[in-house]
């Protein structure tokens, strides 16, 4: 077997595979023995075709498959061995027509190459990084979430807006008198929370009520029907709770009021752990620098955005191998059609551009994506997920167990190890490069990001 590459062009070539029967002729007996061993043909005994039968009955199919099976094993290795950058995959210049009698093949596959891209990543680059200035209001509205956070329940006279409102609840007639009847609904030690509630005119109704005062108020509506919320509040079955539309009354028994947590010892403890911190200044100082973290991530995101930027503009100029990409897309893909390719690849060819950008950046900086790069990051989303829920402080051994999971999903680790490799070239890069910082207002930080999209 002869196989050459002939380059039209600088991102587009022919590779030609020249075969002989020595090459193929073996392959094709064994597969037919195997036929014939395991199918049942006419006349013979299971086994014993003899071998021009099998020829005349399987031997032009079996030949194409084995042929083509030979042809590009050939055309893959040659591109494997030849490190050939290759964009898609190989594709078969014409439908070979194959028959008994000949011998000697010779196959031609296009392939398109990635361009050549000489990029420079050093110091010379200069990128700018805007850092959001964490603000006396800022550090503010994040204390009044962290006591809110950490309130504690206590009796109270009347109801605010965070109320828990406890007491009997009986279920009324359409005049508004009590539903005395067998079956009506009454729970005598009801839970109601009006912050929850969907419907603002029902919440409405428990705004500054006291202990002994009655409230009536529709259930059905304060939920928009929802049968699960209904099934808790009136403790019924969750098949029934949905055709409950009657109103009901709460005779108020008791008032639990929300207080926020004071900026105490056992607050900080709550917040950061026990003891990290154990003053108002060590307190103010440690919420900041948690703003300041959080606020950082945008900051990465931004230059991430502004750094991909400015690689497209300056090497996105690129020749590549328009036409052939467009025929490998339409073959792959069943949704694709000479009619709207056009449109698909220019949809696709910024992603394309940045992508082949993307390795050229991580092989000029050696960039490699180990697995314990790819754990990492799992952790940091299991982390960031436990903070969600407001778990702070989640100890690494619960962490890393949760990471394990995440990526014994093979979908979510395909996911992680693209988000890791990003993460991980971006890293690189503003080690290796010139960052200018600035710090921003929020507000100027948001029109900036606003004014800055990913080409």
């Amino acid at each position: 077997m002869n196989v050459t590459i002939e380059k039209n062009s600088a991102v587009y070539g022919i590779i030609n595979v020249n075969v002989v029967e020595a090459d193929y002729a073996d392959k094709v007996k064994k597969e037919l023995r195997t036929i014939g061993a395991k199918r049942v043909i006419p006349g013979f005994r299971q086994g014993h075709a003899p071998m021009p039968t099998l020829v005349r009955m399987f031997g032009k199919q079996v030949k194409s498959e084995v042929l083509n099976d030979v042809v590009y094993d050939a055309v893959i290795t040659h591109i494997r061995d030849n490190k050939l950058h290759v964009l898609g995959e190989p594709l078969p210049l014409e439908k070979k027509e194959i028959n008994l009698s000949d011998k000697d093949y010779d196959f031609q596959y296009e392939v398109g190459f990635a361009p050549e891209i000489d990029i420079t990543v050093d110091k010379s680059v200069k990128l700018p990084r805007y850092d959001i200035e964490v603000s006396e209001q800022m550090y503010k509205d994040e204390d009044e979430a962290l006591r809110k956070r950490f309130a504690k329940q206590e009796p109270g006279e009347v109801t605010d807006d965070r109320s828990l409102i406890k007491g009997s609840l009986q279920q009324l007639n359409a005049d508004g008198s009590v539903n005395e009847n067998e079956g009506a609904i009454q729970v005598t030690n009801a839970i109601i929370a009006p912050f929850t509630f969907k419907d603002d005119k029902q919440k409405a109704l428990f705004v500054d009520k006291h202990v002994n005062d009655k409230v009536v108020f529709n259930p059905y509506d304060s939920c928009n029907g929802n049968a699960a919320e209904l099934s808790s509040m009136l403790n019924i079955e969750k098949n029934i709770a949905g055709d409950v539309h009657s109103d009901f009354v709460l005779a108020i028994s008791e008032i639990i009021v929300m207080k926020d947590a004071e900026h105490d010892q056992p607050f900080y403890d709550s917040v950061f752990g026990k003891d990290k911190v154990q003053d108002e200044a060590a307190y103010e100082a440690a919420v900041k620098e948690g703003l300041a973290v959080q606020l950082a991530r945008n900051s990465e995101e931004l230059f991430d955005v502004t750094a991909r930027n400015y690689f497209v503009e300056k090497y996105g100029d690129m020749e590549l191998p328009t036409e052939f990409l467009k025929k490998w897309l339409v073959v792959r893909n069943e949704e694709l059609t000479a009619e709207n390719i056009d449109k698909e690849y220019e949809h696709m060819l910024p992603s394309l551009k940045w992508q082949l950008i993307e390795e050229r950046i991580a092989n000029v900086l050696n960039i490699e994506i180990k697995e314990d790069d790819v754990m990492e990051y799992a952790k940091a989303v299991a982390n960031r997920q436990f903070i969600q829920y407001g778990i702070t402080n989640m100890d690494d051994a619960t962490i890393t167990e949760y990471a394990k999971r995440l990526l014994n999903d093979n979908n979510t680790r395909s996911r992680i190890v693209e988000a890791t490799s990003e993460m991980k070239l971006f890293s690189t890069l503003r080690n290796n490069v010139t960052i200018e910082k600035k710090t921003v207002s929020f507000d100027e930080f948001k029109k900036i990001a606003e004014e800055t999209k990913a080409l």
